[in-house]
């Protein structure tokens, strides 16, 4: 967990972050949102829409108690450094995505290509606007956006064990299975809205929210934000109320190493994926041509991601 503030073009450091106690605190840290996760992620099966968010609020509230007792300050979790800038730019993303969906999934009936064409539109807005803002408009590393490729082995042990606790909660002995061209395809547009979602929601609302108020807003108001979203997709309140809980539950995942990599690509397209199953709207509808479309929106992610890699490399050198 970063407590530090960022520096153009590098992840955030800490000339103490060597110092036995900031390591056993950031140790806390991990141990206090792991626990939190995995027993948010074994809920899933035991609690329902709102007793769920209620659920993942005390998980929650209990591992941001313990960080608080470590660090004996509240302000490793809560601080107040607005940045005006961030948050309009969070603001307008927002609202360009959730409308771009809603016109995909609400507005539009019976025409399959401007359906997936607002949605991948949607997509798009939610990558290369958090993308572009922060590497060319803000000069920051593509860290910031939880686009990293450190701590790999910590990262890849804890990745593991929340997908297979999701798993085993979700899919082990799941007997509603579609046949196999939707299990590919809803695959992946699960992969591709994973991408999505997590450089959005994680990388860059949470992100940005951390910044300016520290990590527990940031958790709760991501989660809120992303339960909340789902109204594109023409989601009822009660929908929307269980997704806030599973926003607070993702947000601690990612919390736990600020990297996407802890949600993506295991953690947050099985979660999409048992969600298409289960409510089956796309189920049948999608053709084998749909992998086209995903794998050109996720060439477009790819290419952008490549494009900014560059750019900030360059300015790196230019910086040195």
């Amino acid at each position: 967990m970063s407590l530090v503030a960022e520096t153009p073009l590098a992840r955030p450091t800490s000339p103490a972050r060597t110092d036995p106690e900031v390591l056993s605190r950031s140790r806390v840290a991990v141990w206090a949102y792991s626990c939190a996760v995995v027993a948010g992620l074994i809920l899933l099966d035991v609690f329902g829409e709102l007793s769920y968010l209620i659920a993942s609020s005390l998980l929650a509230l209990a591992a941001f108690a313990a960080i608080a007792l470590a660090y004996r300050s509240r302000t490793a979790l809560i601080h107040l450094r607005v940045d005006r800038t961030d948050l309009s730019m969070v603001a307008i993303t927002y609202v360009a995505v959730v409308v771009l969906y809603r016109i995909a999934f609400q507005v539009i009936e019976g025409q399959d290509m401007l359906l997936f064409l607002f949605f991948a539109l949607g997509m798009m807005a939610g990558v290369a606007g958090p993308v572009v803002y922060t590497v060319w408009g803000r000069r920051r590393a593509l860290a910031t956006l939880g686009l990293s490729t450190s701590n790999l082995p910590r990262i890849a042990i804890l990745a593991l064990i929340f997908a297979a606790v999701q798993f085993s909660v979700t899919f082990w002995g799941y007997d509603g299975l579609p046949g196999i061209k939707d299990v590919i395809t809803l695959g992946a547009m699960a992969l591709v809205v994973g991408v999505f979602e997590s450089i959005f929601f994680r990388g860059f609302i949470q992100g940005r929210l951390q910044e300016s108020f520290g990590v527990a807003p940031a958790v709760f108001g991501a989660a809120v934000l992303y339960g909340a979203y789902h109204v594109g997709y023409g989601m009822g309140f009660e929908e929307i109320v269980f997704l806030c809980g599973l926003g607070i539950i993702y947000a601690l995942a990612y919390a736990t190493t600020e990297n996407i990599l802890i949600m993506w690509p295991l953690l947050t397209p099985l979660g999409s994926l048992f969600a298409q199953f289960e409510g089956g709207d796309l189920v049948g509808r999608l053709p084998w041509a749909a992998l086209l479309g995903w794998a050109d929106v996720a060439a477009l992610m790819i290419a952008l991601l490549v494009i900014a890699r560059r750019h900030e490399r360059k300015l790196s050198l230019k910086a040195v």
